[in-house]
């Protein structure tokens, strides 16, 4: 040890000048265990099986279908890209020993390349695994679109629940106290996801020929529907914090009505709490990348777009998980 650092150390850690007794019994070393390869090849099939299953209750409804699909989308996009950034400072240095050697030649040499100015075999595979990820995000991004044809479908009784919400408050007593902030807030977000759902289902249909749009007017509409995409998550931020700060002025008698305990007031608090939070960084994360896909040159990177989107395809994985657990 340096002098530095033994210097560092408390005097209560220096040797105390006793003499080691030694009657005392060497500590016997640790047995070595042997790796439970055995153990584990044996568990290895109920183990699939149990994995199997629980992908199976992952699938067995639509939102957890898309749930899948954003983590599948998403976690290869992001590998790709990682590979991608792993080895472009290989291809470069690649790409700029052919270029000083093609300029250092006259304009009537033949230049001849051997497999040692080529990139490794390494970096070809690399290569090629980032394009296979790259196209396997595209697919389950695509599969995901079309499970969304029919979204306009959801936002219609999401429509008609705000209707009947509005209609039962107005017949209770007192229902003009219903919160118009709240209420506008709703209405403007189902606003948004309308015409989002809407120009995404008209630019896609229109790029596979079903509709008659011209290639700009695809480009358009689907700039726009991320636009609007983007006001819904912007809205959805007000609200999360609306709801955050009327829940924090809640009386004593508002959280422990119908006989709560003090237990029971603490847990569904950690629990809201906990909801509020995911929803809140999912929704952050979405922000910027609505932003990128509204521009027609971009923001974001494609590492950048990878490890942004990652975030609430791993909170949703993760509770999609939890939730479905035997």
């Amino acid at each position: 040890m340096s002098s530095s650092s033994s210097s560092a150390e408390p005097t209560t850690g220096l040797p105390s000048g006793d003499p080691v007794p030694s009657s005392a019994a060497p500590v016997p070393a640790p047995s070595a265990r042997p790796f439970p390869l055995r153990e584990l090849l044996a568990a290895a099939p109920s183990n699939a099986d149990a994995f199997l299953a629980h992908l199976q209750r992952c699938l067995a409804t639509p939102a957890g279908i898309d749930t899948v699909l954003l983590f599948v989308c998403y976690s290869s996009r992001l590998t790709s890209a990682l590979l991608t950034s792993l080895v472009q400072p290989a291809l470069e240095r690649s790409a700029s020993r052919l270029v000083a050697l093609a300029t250092a030649l006259p304009p009537s040499a033949t230049l001849l390349f051997t497999a040692r100015d080529l990139p490794s075999s390494g970096v070809a595979l690399v290569l090629a695994l980032a394009k296979r990820l790259k196209a396997l995000s595209v697919l389950t991004s695509e599969a995901r679109t079309i499970s969304r044809l029919w979204g306009l479908l959801g936002m219609y009784f999401w429509a008609r629940r705000l209707v009947l919400k509005r209609r039962q408050s107005q017949q209770q007593p007192g229902g003009g106290d219903e919160d118009r902030f709240q209420t506008t807030l709703a209405w403007s977000q189902l606003a948004a996801c309308v015409v989002f759902q809407a120009l995404e289902n008209g630019a896609y249909l229109a790029s596979r020929g079903v509709l008659e749009w011209a290639p700009a007017t695809q480009g358009k509409a689907a700039r726009w529907s991320a636009r609007f995409w983007g006001s819904f998550v912007g809205l959805e931020l007000v609200r999360l914090f609306y709801e955050s700060s009327r829940r924090g002025r809640r009386s004593s008698a508002d959280k422990f009505a119908g006989g709560k305990t003090v237990a029971v007031v603490e847990r569904e608090e950690r629990e809201w709490r906990d909801g509020w939070r995911k929803t809140v960084v999912r929704n952050l994360a979405w922000a910027p990348l609505t932003v990128h896909w509204s521009l027609e040159q971009g923001l974001v990177s494609e590492l950048g777009v990878g490890l942004l989107a990652s975030v609430p395809a791993v909170v949703q994985i993760r509770d999609l998980w939890r939730n479905t657990a035997a």
